[in-house]
């Protein structure tokens, strides 16, 4: 259950955040501040961006998922960002250039790659829900962006 590992100081309500690199800087900061990831993080994130866009167009909502590799992470945690405006993230697995517009953002940094294939493919099925999404990117607090995706998880 992804509920019980979401911590409050590592979600983002309400961020004013106009690119992906504030993104990454807020929600980077907050991960290593915290001691799950190295000072790399930020830096990597930005890095694999290029390189592998994480840009989901989920419908009428856009999510971005960005990660790096298991080396920039001390220990597990995903740290959530929602916009109070849309930023524009590249689509993961999309013609180079092709752009979603995202207001939800899941910074995921995991230790080992089954546990992070593991919390991908629960994360995508709560997203998956444009109703949640709806609840999500319309969530005022931490403790609302949790009980919002606990309520998904105890239902499936």
């Amino acid at each position: 259950m992804i509920w019980k590992t979401l911590k409050k100081r590592l979600i983002v309500t309400n961020s004013e955040a106009e690119s992906r690199e504030e993104i990454f800087q807020t929600l980077g900061s907050l991960l290593i501040r915290e001691g799950y990831c190295r000072d790399t993080y930020i830096q990597a994130l930005k890095d694999r961006e290029r390189e592998y866009p994480t840009g989901l167009d989920m419908g009428e909502i856009g999510v971005a998922i960005p990660h790096t590799d298991a080396s920039h992470v001390l220990k597990s945690a995903m740290a959530i960002a929602v916009l109070k405006k849309p930023v524009s993230f590249e689509v993961m697995g999309g013609d180079e250039g092709e752009i979603v517009n995202v207001s939800l953002v899941v910074a995921m940094a995991i230790r080992d790659t089954e546990a992070h294939l593991n919390q991908v493919q629960a994360l995508l099925k709560i997203l998956q829900d444009n109703s949640i999404l709806r609840e999500l990117i319309s969530a005022e607090s931490p403790e609302e962006v949790i009980h919002i995706i606990k309520g998904k998880e105890e239902k499936t």
